[in-house]
């Protein structure tokens, strides 16, 4: 893979990241304040960033199986990094969200 485009591919890791997470946080904000249809949707848009950036991953995984080497930098890293914390945070905004939910009939 020539330069440019292992750059486009850490860069698109690292903006599914940001989306992911910026969906997390608003499903959040959502949730607290009980629009809890809206906080489904942007759980499921934080989804979709993390299904898209994972098939990144899985395309990269196959290529290094397949004698592909992927050189690692910091650029990597701190995609892989950003993506790491996307997920977390994807998981933990699912729990909030559950929790303002069983607030809200209470």
């Amino acid at each position: 893979m020539d330069e440019d485009k292992r750059m486009q591919v850490i860069m698109g890791l690292i903006m599914a990241g940001g989306n992911a997470k910026g969906s997390s946080v608003a499903a959040i904000q959502a949730a607290k304040q009980g629009d809890f249809a809206a906080a489904e949707k942007q759980l499921t848009a934080a989804d979709q960033a993390l299904t898209q950036a994972h098939n990144v991953q899985t395309e990269m995984l196959t290529k290094e199986a397949q004698g592909e080497k992927t050189p690692v930098d910091l650029y990597l890293v701190h995609a892989q990094d950003h993506l790491m914390t996307a997920i977390a945070f994807k998981d933990l905004a699912q729990e909030f969200v559950e929790v303002y939910q069983r607030m809200a009939v209470k």
